[in-house]
């Protein structure tokens, strides 16, 4: 049996042709809703992977600001410690020194004045010299 060859227009015109081609519409309509439905999952679970990194991330950076705080800390009350401590030599040397510092200049008073002046006008020459 021969077919008879029938037009563009005789096919569209067929029922028979007409519903497979509404049917695999249907389905392609269907596959699209699938297809969308499963990019709006993706999505979500990128967003929720997305935000809980950096969720642990963030919460890295505070223990590390954490711990730096501490050493910095702990940095600052060691450079204060010394400080007093250098502090408290700096005194004790003064007291220690100033009863002699004193009975040189009662010994020898117009010599203390000149080195004084001299200390003084060396000072004032530097400091007015620009």
């Amino acid at each position: 049996m021969a077919r008879k060859k029938r037009s563009a227009s005789e096919e569209l015109t067929d029922p028979i042709e007409t519903s497979n081609i509404e049917a695999r519409l249907a389905a392609l309509k269907a596959d699209l809703s699938t297809l969308q439905a499963d990019m709006k999952g993706l999505y979500g679970d990128v967003s929720e992977v997305a935000s809980e990194r950096a969720a642990l991330a963030m919460k890295a950076a505070e223990e590390l600001a954490d711990k730096a705080m501490r050493l910095a800390e702990e940095a600052a009350g060691q450079a204060r410690s010394r400080a007093m401590g250098y502090k408290e030599e700096a005194e004790d040397w003064a007291e220690e020194n100033a009863e002699e510092l004193r009975a040189h200049v009662r010994a020898q008073p117009l010599t203390s004045l000149m080195i004084a002046g001299g200390v003084g006008a060396f000072l004032g020459a530097l400091f007015l010299r620009r």
